[in-house]
């Protein structure tokens, strides 16, 4: 009786730590974003980029570390958007990345995240090129997306006409 208590207790210990390992931890509930700074509200994505494949590749390079030096996404939020440090965002959680507006994602990007490892990059990266990594970070979640700011959210990309509009 002995040992099948102590194995018992052993594949108890063993689940728990499993589940406490596996079990989150990671980003917590998903909830609205903070509203969006005034200096960033208005600014939203050239209309003609979202179908703009040169962009999104760009964008790409950018993230995967291969276009700056100094810039390397992936090696927080991972290659195809799946975490690889504590505490980054999982850009593959389409419920929680279809709360981030275009601005709010390029206001996360620019300024960073307060209480938390994101910094800012905007003393590295253009707005041009932050824009490239909204338009490359959606494709994990939001692929065929585009923010409607008149709806204020995200919509397929055929279900709107898209005009031309100036980086603000």
């Amino acid at each position: 009786m002995g040992i099948k208590l102590v194995a018992a207790h052993a594949v108890l210990i063993t689940g728990i730590g499993l589940l406490a390992g596996c079990g989150g931890g990671g980003e917590g509930p998903i909830v609205p974003p903070p509203p969006t700074p005034a200096e960033y509200a208005e600014k939203h994505m050239p209309s003609d980029w979202w179908g703009n494949a040169e962009k999104v590749e760009q964008g790409r390079k950018i993230y995967m570390g291969e276009a700056n030096p100094d810039v390397n996404c992936s090696s927080c939020h991972g290659k195809d958007g799946k975490p690889v440090k504590a505490g980054a965002t999982d850009f593959r959680n389409g419920e929680r990345m279809k709360l981030y507006s275009d601005s709010a994602w390029f206001w996360r990007i620019s300024e960073g995240v307060p209480d938390t490892r994101m910094k800012g990059w905007k003393s590295k990266l253009s707005e041009e090129d932050i824009w490239k990594l909204v338009l490359f970070e959606r494709t994990f979640a939001l692929s065929g997306k585009v923010w409607n700011e008149e709806k204020k959210q995200w919509v397929d990309a055929g279900t709107i006409a898209v005009a031309s509009t100036e980086t603000r």
